[in-house]
C-alpha cells in the first residue's frame, strides 16, 4: 500500500522549531520529488518548500525562506522539514506530497501522492 505519513507536529511558542517528517511506504521516493505543503484555516493550499530527486535542488516559500530547511534520507525513505523561528502565521496543517521523476512543482496538482497531514500551531 502506498502511503506518506506525515509526524512531528505539534504546538510550539513563537520563535521555537519543529521538524517535521514525512516517510514513505510502499514505494521508494528515490525517484520522486517531494514537497511540503500547509493549509490554513480559510486559506489556499500554498506550495512552502520542495526538493528534487535527482540534484537536491529546493525551492522555499519567500515566507519560510531562511527559517525553513528541508532534507532528504532516501536510505530511511524519509524527507525533513526543519522548521525554526517560527511565527504565528506559520500555523496550519502541513502536507507532504510525492511527485515522480526529478523535477519539483508549486503546483499541488503536479503531485501523486499525499499524506494526511499534521497540525502545526505557534502560539503563545
Amino acid at each position: 500500500q502506498v502511503q506518506l505519513v506525515e509526524s512531528g507536529g505539534g504546538l510550539v511558542q513563537p520563535g521555537g522549531s519543529l521538524r517535521l517528517s514525512c516517510a514513505a511506504s510502499g514505494f521508494t521516493l528515490d525517484y520522486y520529488a517531494i514537497g511540503w505543503f500547509r493549509q490554513a484555516p480559510g486559506k489556499e493550499r500554498e506550495g512552502v518548500s520542495c526538493i528534487s530527486s535527482s540534484d537536491g535542488s529546493t525551492y522555499y516559500a519567500d515566507s519560510v525562506k531562511g527559517r525553513f530547511t528541508i532534507s532528504r534520507d532516501n536510505a530511511k525513505n524519509t524527507v525533513y522539514l526543519q522548521m525554526n523561528s517560527l511565527k504565528p502565521e506559520d500555523t496550519a496543517v502541513y502536507y507532504c506530497a510525492a511527485s515522480y521523476g526529478s523535477s519539483w512543482y508549486i503546483d499541488p496538482g503536479w503531485y501523486d501522492y499525499w499524506g494526511q497531514g499534521t497540525q502545526v500551531t505557534v502560539s503563545s
